[in-house]
């Protein structure tokens, strides 16, 4: 973990112990076991030992907990395992930030605390809440470079958001869900759990919802008083959310590795390192934030290639298109046809 003194960015990397064990790895394992799972096979890796609830201040790596939750889809075998994880992940107990979710008094406020207090109640997917005219977002982006898990933790994150405020609202919130991912075969269990307003092949997971719902007053909750906060609170952001968030800043002066590397306070061949160890690399990191951008604009903003181009940087429209099919595989025009139709 690294806590630079110089003000340099601080991170923590995958393989640190940052998640309370006793938070959603257990309940992960609770709802394994009332499915009468083979409980040593979700174990295996995990730093987990036993059907009793782990100590109060075990500390799993995020590393760990992906293990749990691959070992959990393994065994479990079930199409509905990611949804029905997400059904108990929120607001769950997980001290202050559980309890400040259920205190929320309107869906602003609920999505608020769950981006500002994301290392306790969305550890693994870093939730970010943007707002602009007519339309909401909230989306996800991998806090620890496990891209063979991210269709799972996306369905588990959206159920859980969605179920939540189902619950504290009274009513199913007319969300639209756009999904990094192609459509499966099978949409069954999305339409249970989430609803009809599907879009796949979206190359970001977001949730989009009209303005007008955001300051709907919540019925009132009657929430427990607030623990006190968690050592955990002062944890420093996961290595990848440090770098989105910091290049996110920096989107329209085209960050180069080697300042990048100097403000994180490593040499560019150890950025380098730490980034291959979270499956990514510093170019898909910047296209990331960049194609990420592009979307917001393309549905915000209704902007065209040439309003995306002088954003981003670009010296002409035709430099960027050639770009963005890159970054996605697909022209602007036709990825921004299919998003307009999502944020309708």
């Amino acid at each position: 973990m690294i806590h630079p003194d110089d003000g340099a960015v601080a991170y923590h990397g995958a393989g640190d112990a940052v998640i309370p064990a006793r938070h959603q790895p257990w309940l992960v394992l609770d709802y394994a076991a009332s499915r009468d799972a083979a409980l040593p096979a979700l174990w295996r890796g995990t730093g987990l030992a036993g059907p009793e609830p782990p100590p109060e201040d075990l500390q799993l790596a995020p590393q760990q907990y992906l293990q749990l939750l691959q070992n959990a889809a393994r065994v479990l075998d079930s199409a509905d395992t990611a949804f029905m994880l997400g059904q108990h992940m929120l607001p769950g107990q997980y001290g202050a930030a559980s309890a400040a979710l259920l205190a929320s008094g309107s869906l602003r406020e609920a999505l608020e605390t769950l981006a500002g207090s994301q290392r306790a109640l969305s550890p693994l997917l870093c939730p970010r809440f943007r707002q602009e005219g007519e339309l909401a977002a909230l989306y996800w982006t991998d806090c620890y470079g496990a891209p063979s898990q991210l269709a799972f933790l996306a369905e588990m994150h959206m159920t859980a958001l969605a179920s939540m405020c189902r619950w504290l609202s009274g009513e199913r919130l007319p969300w639209r869900f756009c999904f990094n991912r192609t459509r499966p075969r099978y949409t069954e269990q999305h339409e249970v759990h989430l609803g009809a307003d599907l879009r796949f092949d979206c190359h970001l997971d977001a949730m989009l919802i009209d303005s007008a719902w955001l300051d709907r007053p919540w019925p009132a909750t009657a929430a427990p008083a607030a623990p006190p906060a968690s050592p955990a609170s002062a944890t420093p952001p996961s290595l990848l959310t440090a770098l989105y968030d910091y290049l996110l800043a920096r989107v329209r002066t085209a960050p180069t590795l080697e300042q990048t590397a100097a403000d994180f306070a490593v040499s560019p061949a150890t950025l380098k390192r730490h980034l291959a160890r979270h499956n990514t690399h510093f170019q898909a990191e910047l296209d990331q934030v960049r194609t990420h951008v592009a979307l917001y604009l393309f549905q915000t903003r209704r902007a065209d290639n040439e309003d995306v181009a002088r954003h981003l940087g670009f010296h002409d429209a035709t430099n960027f298109r050639r770009s963005f099919k890159r970054w996605t595989g697909q022209t602007p025009g036709v990825l921004r046809a299919s998003l307009l139709g999502a944020a309708r």
